[in-house]
């Protein structure tokens, strides 16, 4: 076993686009790891603990490719890297003159002065000090970093409600602006529905399940995940919903978060109660009686949120998520002492909600990322009882690729689960749209049909997407559906099939 890593000097690459080489080169045969990575402290200590180089020289401005596993295949892999580095095209005026790469804020804005907005994805360290100078440039900021203090961020936005501009973020990694999306997003229908949402995610759940509805999206302001604290205060949410309200084509508003503290979330509430525009209001978890006041409605659930939104904007009732039950004659064949739910998700919120879901139904379960209630999980390798990981959570990614761009560590997370005779049923998603991996029930279904069926729990999904994502909702859906997998219409569905099974299996346990 080989560990080759080669460093080239002031070579800054955004973080996505480094995600998406480690995990091509991650995929080469004879390759064990992979990463792709700039070299801040971080990263440096990140590379060390994953065996990928300790004692490697770089500094935070420069790039750094590491690679694990015999040593010809390491030697391609650093070949590909290097020629997916070099393989974008060169920016050109329209005359066909060569213009040179921009390469600061005061540049592009030079160039293109009608520019507003900022998309700022640098290491951690460095983001604050970008989104200030962006808006110090009068720009809007989407913050895609991470590892932000909310000292900082309380200074960036502070800053922003002064200059009257919008921050999304930091760490926020969905948006739709003017039909465009941003980050990891989906391809969705224009229409008079807006959404501010804490939640990459929970985000991409409402607009795709807005898009399934015939309505579509004014627009998708993300905040970042740390807005709704009690020390920023839901300064971005605020804005966001205010940038709505005056929205002419926005009709309904979405806001979606975890339970933000009582006292922003009463300010939220109020703000949103005198907008003049009906607001649905899915705060993960909350009491529907917190939440409700004139103008304002408490939806359960993501995909409620998306069905109420759509309804207020139809002039028709609320309309109820899925809630079609499972069969029980679906279990009729399962064992017994497969008695717990086990759920692998690339999603945070998708595990988040799938939690408070299996709570309501009676099971609690641990993982990386409990809700109030559910415990810690003390081994993030070995899952017992009812378990709910969120692969995308920082325990997991931390010098790899999110799961949406690389799902090899989730798929192999999933035939551990499978392999389990404890396993009742597995719950899993697949996030589609820009920045996720091309076709992420490929490498997936390679792994199911390892185990043959009669041999195995049953496979219970949710595929978060639209038809005219890249990678079409429907042809996920058909492959998985053909290995056996069976496909809820929403995340909550999901999670609400996996509570049936598990109290179908308790109750064949308690009666043999």
């Amino acid at each position: 076993m080989s560990v080759i890593f080669q460093v080239f000097s002031n070579m800054y690459q955004d973080s996505v686009s480094l995600m998406q080489i480690s995990a091509k080169i991650s995929q080469q045969a004879g390759i064990e790891q992979a990463s792709v990575v700039m070299g801040t402290q971080t990263n440096l200590a990140q590379l060390a603990d994953a065996g990928l180089g300790d004692g490697v020289k770089a500094g935070p401005n420069d790039l750094i490719i590491a690679v694990m596993g015999d040593e010809a295949a390491c030697n391609g892999a650093i070949t590909l890297a290097r020629e997916l580095l070099s393989s974008k095209p060169q920016e050109s005026s329209n005359d066909g003159v060569f213009a040179p790469n921009l390469v600061s804020l005061d540049m592009a804005l030079g160039r293109h002065p009608d520019i507003n907005l900022a998309l700022i994805s640098v290491p951690g360290d460095y983001a604050a000090a970008e989104a200030i100078k962006a808006l110090q440039l009068d720009m809007n900021v989407m913050l895609f970093s991470d590892n932000v203090s909310l000292t900082q961020e309380k200074q960036i936005k502070t800053l922003a409600r002064e200059k009257n501009r919008l921050v999304m973020g930091p760490d926020c990694g969905t948006a739709i602006i003017n039909g465009l999306p941003l980050g990891f997003a989906n391809v969705v229908n224009r229409g008079a529905i807006g959404v501010v949402g804490a939640s990459g995610t929970g985000v991409q759940e409402v607009t795709c399940r807005v898009d399934h509805l015939g309505a579509g999206i004014s627009q998708a302001l993300g905040t970042g995940g740390h807005d709704l604290h009690e020390d920023i205060g839901g300064i971005s949410m605020q804005y966001g919903l205010e940038m709505l309200a005056g929205d002419p084509s926005t009709q309904v508003i979405v806001l979606i978060s975890k339970p933000p503290a009582r006292a922003v979330a009463e300010r939220i509430l109020e703000q949103a109660s005198a907008c003049g525009k009906p607001v649905v209001v899915n705060f993960l978890g909350a009491d529907a009686a917190s939440i409700t006041r004139r103008g304002v409605f408490a939806a359960a659930t993501l995909a409620q949120a998306a069905d109420m939104a759509v309804a207020l904007l139809n002039g028709n009732p609320a309309a109820a998520a899925d809630n079609e039950p499972l069969s029980a004659k679906q279990c009729r064949d399962l064992p017994a002492s497969r008695t717990d739910i086990r759920g692998v998700f690339a999603g945070g919120t998708f595990c988040y909600e799938s939690q408070l879901i299996c709570q309501q139904q009676g099971f609690s379960a641990a993982s990386n990322t409990p809700v109030a209630g559910n415990q810690k999980l003390a081994d993030l390798w070995k899952s017992t009882g009812h378990t709910l990981i969120d692969m995308g959570d920082d325990d997991f990614t931390r010098g790899k690729p999110h799961p949406m761009i690389d799902p090899t560590l989730r798929n192999q997370r999933i035939a551990a689960e499978i392999s389990d005779p404890n396993t009742a049923v597995l719950l899993f998603d697949l996030v589609l749209g820009y920045g996720a991996t091309s076709e992420p029930a490929t490498q997936l279904l390679e792994i199911l049909m390892q185990q043959p069926r009669e041999n195995r729990p049953l496979l219970v999904a949710h595929v978060c997407g639209t038809e005219a994502d890249p990678q079409q909702r429907s042809h996920q859906i058909t492959a998985l559906r053909q290995a056996g997998v069976l496909v809820a219409g929403c995340n909550a569905q999901a999670a609400l099939w996996a509570s049936q099974i598990a109290r179908i299996q308790a109750e064949k346990k308690e009666t043999k």
